[in-house]
């Protein structure tokens, strides 16, 4: 059996856990935000940009212990709090378009975008978690494969929903803002992604089997 090397320090598996949970419920928050985007709209986005809140002060904890300790579980500690907080800005930044530039009505499109982005971070907190044991790499690695597939599945979404702005001659300022809202949204996909890499490379470089 493998020996353990890698020194133990509970509190940043915490902190990291408490940064993926909160992905999660700004995710979450989204989806319901584009589904329910006539009835609450605002409040919801009231609820994001608390959540959004809540992952910059749970990033600043992480930078904080990490100045102040020499030694950590694993190097990749900061790149992973970075692209977690990533996501949830770029959620929030959407959000504020969508408000801001008065959309009447959420797309299909945006909904399927919302509901891939809310099941990428639900893997992206379970590959978060098997942080705390990597004698089980394939666990871990197959949340990280389900987030790829996710990511290819909102591209596709994404491609569909650029080609629709531009079909059929439509208003092409309105196309203009809604390409601005898509990129917000593909990129806090693909923020999830870079986590996924993050976490493999560290399967890679720690696990055992």
């Amino acid at each position: 059996m493998r020996m353990r090397l890698i020194p133990r320090d509970e509190r940043f598996f915490d902190l990291l856990e408490r940064a993926a949970s909160n992905v999660v419920r700004g995710a979450q928050q989204f989806l319901e935000f584009a589904t329910q985007y006539d009835e609450r709209g605002r409040e919801l986005a009231g609820a994001i940009e608390e959540t959004e809140h809540e992952g910059d002060t749970i990033t600043h904890e992480i930078m904080d212990r990490l100045n102040r300790t020499f030694i950590t579980p694993i190097d990749e500690i900061q790149p992973l709090a970075s692209r977690m907080d990533d996501i949830i800005d770029h959620v929030e930044a959407c959000t504020d378009c969508l408000i801001l530039y008065e959309v009447k009505q959420m797309s299909p499109e945006m909904v399927e975008l919302a509901g891939v982005l809310a099941r990428a971070t639900e893997q992206m907190e379970k590959a978060v978690r098997g942080l705390r044991d990597l004698s089980r790499p394939r666990r871990i690695l197959d949340h990280c494969i389900e987030i790829n597939r996710l990511e290819n599945e909102g591209d596709k979404t994404s491609r569909r929903a650029r080609g629709n702005l531009f079909r059929n001659g439509g208003d092409l300022r309105e196309a203009m803002k809604w390409h601005e809202i898509y990129d917000l949204l593909e990129d806090a996909v693909d923020r999830v992604e870079d986590v996924s890499d993050i976490i493999e490379g560290v399967v890679i470089k720690h696990g055992s089997g």
